[in-house]
């Protein structure tokens, strides 16, 4: 029987007290978290099915655990056991659960999917699905429940309630069955899960599997689904994804939907320099001594010759190692950049464009510059078919009543809207060259050709490389540095930039003396929800800035004339 509570359940409070007194060290993803489940405690008509609860966290015992961790109980109890009152449906049926390696990930999966495949769930045929991109993956949990059950002092009374072979694991009260999947998509579509349970879905490069895991879903009461992973190499994936909505819940005050984002990692790179931070990516690592004595030796190894271990901070602790190198700059520097404009008509000027699809994005640049100074008008043009128009969190809607973004409801942005506002920006001003990627002249090359702006009469039309951006970049880092750029009211500009990173350029992996390290080029933070092709533009109109003088010429004083 049910027993409703509007408290929270002493084993969740356990986690709970853990982050709050810091009793070892947690990252602010975890404060963060438990302010935001707090508040759900107190505000929301939710409960914790104690019962349920005490079952699930006394089938651990048949586990070869000394105990389990406070995280899994808080994550369990959440994930597994929280419902809403009216409906008695999961408060969180989608868990993120990113860990350093080492914390015990599959362990937990293997608790977890014991735990819903049991009588105490109260659910029949309630399939357990571990999703994985190989088949070692896949079948771990699986492995790891079996061995479990095969230990000698208890599997002779959990052969009363499960049956399993190699490949399975069947609770013979529910008819419950728990399997490895790996990611091949044929086949799939018979599933019935209760729940999936992604394992390091930081491998997934896109959807394509995931959906086809979770179509079933739905069909059995209670649906579920579980991401547990490490940090990893692909970006721009699930997992980034998934990491941008816990970003918006945790700190941009976005409903949840039903995700709860357990993430665990160091808060910044230079953290990992004290072992005292290290729980901070993995909270198993207070109980584990063996584990911390081996993080240890991989730390010393890292630090001698970090490209020897290049997994031990993404792995480990939870940052990629290219973190600190993403950002083209600090924020505070951005939002420096909102200083009125004066009046630049008739000044000189370059102008950049930055074309990328012809339904998405577009964006304008013109470049003015007096002495160290430097002055942008930015205008951006948004195609409202655009395909990743549900993703952008940015407030377009605005900027476009502001004047700064047009907004195109036509299958595409005609490359005549954009040279046609640059012909009326040479009425005030004098461009003296235009810049546009190379792999986008194609689409413009006839239509600024009509506007006076081509490679061989008039030349004074630029088709950047990647040589040009990189010859630019540290131009630009000393404009951000000093405060020398000038932008007005801009936020469209300054988003973009906060959403374009810095990537090396030409480097040779393992190469020790490689000549190229120090050359950056731009790229896109997320592809889809995070443009970045203001930025670009600035960025193109910044390679032909040479074009202009380095100190603008003081005005001719007016000459007095008088008649006699």
């Amino acid at each position: 029987m049910m027993t409703m509570s509007c408290k929270i359940h002493p084993y969740i409070q356990e986690w709970i007290d853990i982050v709050e007194h810091k009793t070892y060290a947690v990252c602010e993803d975890q404060e963060l978290l438990i302010k935001h489940v707090k508040w759900c405690f107190e505000n929301e008509d939710i409960y914790v099915d104690e019962e349920q609860f005490e079952k699930y966290i006394g089938l651990t015992k048949y586990f070869p655990f000394e105990d389990i961790f406070p995280w899994q109980k808080f994550v369990i109890g959440l994930h597994d056991c929280t419902y809403w009152s009216k409906s008695g449906l999961p408060r969180w049926p989608d868990l993120l659960c990113m860990l350093g390696r080492g914390a015990g990930k599959d362990g937990t999966i293997a608790v977890e999917s014991a735990c819903l495949m049991s009588p105490y769930n109260g659910i029949r045929e309630y399939d357990v699905d571990i999703c994985a991109n190989n088949e070692d993956q896949a079948m771990r949990p699986v492995q790891d429940v079996i061995n479990a059950f095969e230990q000698p002092s208890v599997v002779k009374k959990l052969k009363k309630f499960f049956y399993w072979t190699k490949e399975k694991v069947v609770s013979l009260k529910t008819k419950s069955v728990m399997r490895g999947r790996t990611n091949s998509p044929k086949g799939k579509d018979g599933l019935r899960s209760g729940i999936c349970i992604f394992n390091e879905i930081h491998q997934y490069e896109d959807y394509k599997n995931i959906n086809v895991f979770t179509t079933g879903l739905g069909k059995k009461k209670h649906p579920r689904r579980s991401y547990y992973t490490t940090n990893g190499d692909v970006r721009e994936g699930p997992l980034d994804d998934l990491l941008e909505t816990a970003e918006g819940i945790l700190r941009g005050g976005e409903p949840d939907n039903g995700l709860l984002p357990f993430i665990c990692r160091l808060n910044k790179k230079e953290d990992v320099d004290d072992e005292a931070n290290w729980p901070m990516a993995n909270p198993s690592l207070p109980y584990l001594p063996n584990l911390l004595e081996e993080i240890r030796k991989e730390y010393r190894e890292w630090k001698k010759n970090p490209r020897r271990l290049p997994a031990f901070m993404t792995k480990r602790m939870n940052i990629p190692e290219n973190a600190e190198e993403m950002s083209v700059t600090d924020w505070e520097n951005i939002a420096a950049t909102n200083i009125i404009l004066p009046c630049l008509e008739r000044w000189s000027c370059t102008c950049g464009v930055d074309y990328t699809k012809l339904n998405d994005w577009a964006s304008v640049d013109l470049h003015f510059r007096d002495g160290d100074q430097r002055y942008d008008i930015s205008h951006s043009w948004m195609c409202l078919q655009s395909n990743d128009l549900e993703r952008i969190k940015a407030p377009w809607k605005e900027w476009a009543d502001m004047g700064r973004l047009t907004l195109v409801d036509e299958n595409e942005i005609h490359p005549s809207v954009i040279t046609e506002y640059i012909q009326q920006a040479k009425k005030k001003y004098n461009i003296k060259k235009l810049a546009v990627d190379d792999f986008r002249f194609a689409l413009l090359a006839k239509y600024l050709k009509e506007i006076g702006f081509d490679l061989k009469i008039n030349r004074n039309l630029k088709l950047i490389r990647p040589s040009d951006v990189m010859r630019v970049a540290p131009v630009i880092d000393s404009c951000f540095t000093n405060r020398w750029f000038n932008w007005g009211d801009a936020p469209e500009l300054r988003w973009a930039t906060n959403n374009a990173k810095l990537i090396r350029h030409g480097r040779k992996l393992g190469k020790e003396d490689d000549a190229d390290m120090g050359n950056f080029v731009y790229g896109k933070i997320e592809a889809k929800s995070r443009k970045t092709d203001p930025f670009m533009a600035l960025v193109a109109a910044m390679t032909v800035e040479d074009e202009l003088p380095q100190k603008r010429p003081k005005p001719t004083p007016a000459t007095m004339v008088y008649s006699y």
